[in-house]
């Protein structure tokens, strides 16, 4: 993996036709030799995608999403975005995980995905504890109906409890359905949805500043439409499937397109890895 952006020793060292060793070059201790065109470690993803250091007064949340598309813009293939993904990929999405407070999901990418809990990792385990951090993120799912099976391992053995973000609408029995299987169901929303800002304060009002959301499509549009995303985090896979896939996010057009500014850009076999910040 390589860094292509901020352009620092570590791209002017890995440009073609550089050369190691001196100040910085791909040989030296420098920036340009931590971050040659090489695997990164998983403390140097973590320094790469670090969360914003929280200011003064009451920690801000801060909602990241992490997606993968295809040159053509699919988010997925034949249901899923693993045959989008690589090992690369795959890497940051375990450090983005390790990084958070909780993962926020749609009920619909529980079910195709096959959602397990986060696991606890041994490489993380000073960092998150260091940062007041549960062993593991939690798995909050977005959910009007709670269709969901309750018996699956997300809910009956996770580290730490999954919680249902719903609306004050859903089905009582499914929410004692829920409930009986260790969830803990936080209402969000007035009606059987959720309100997307509302699910930002309820999660932050359990100490869950550190957001991140693997999506879907649905719920990442409902959170670009209520402005509450700080941050993409994009996967550009170089691949194309044509067909009728959906892109990382559907929904209403918003009014206004949000202009995000580029925060840094990594690049590995082909995959680039972006990050954006909102401007």
């Amino acid at each position: 993996m390589r860094r292509l952006f901020p352009v620092t020793y570590e791209t002017a060292a890995q440009a073609p036709g550089a050369r190691g060793g001196g100040a910085g070059g791909e040989g030296s201790g420098g920036p340009g030799g931590a971050f040659a065109d090489r695997e990164w470690d998983l403390a140097e993803l973590a320094a790469a995608y670090a969360y914003p250091e929280p200011g003064p007064g009451e920690p801000r949340p801060w909602l990241r999403a992490n997606m993968v598309s295809t040159l053509d813009g699919a988010a997925q293939h034949d249901g899923r975005s693993q045959p989008i993904s690589c090992a690369a990929d795959m890497r940051i999405f375990g450090t983005l995980r390790a990084l958070a407070d909780v993962v926020v999901v749609g009920a619909e990418t529980v079910r195709q995905e096959g959602y397990r809990p986060a696991r606890a990792r041994a490489e993380f385990a000073a960092a998150r504890e260091a940062a007041g951090q549960g062993p593991a993120p939690a798995i909050a799912v977005v959910t009007a109906s709670l269709d969901l099976d309750f018996s699956l391992p997300l809910f009956t053995s996770p580290l730490v409890p999954t919680l249902i973000l719903t609306g004050a609408g859903a089905a009582p029995d499914r929410v004692a359905a829920a409930e009986r299987a260790g969830a803990r169901v936080v209402v969000a929303g007035d009606g059987l949805g959720i309100d997307p800002a509302r699910a930002v304060r309820a999660l932050a009002g359990l100490g869950h500043t550190r957001l991140l959301t693997e999506g879907g499509p649905r719920l990442l549009g409902q959170l670009i439409a209520a402005e509450v995303l700080d941050e993409m985090c994009l996967t550009l896979s170089p691949m194309l499937t044509a067909g009728t896939a959906q892109r990382i996010a559907g929904g209403p057009t918003v009014a206004v397109p949000r202009r995000f500014e580029l925060v840094s850009l990594l690049e590995e076999a082909g995959f680039l890895f972006g990050r954006y910040g909102r401007s």
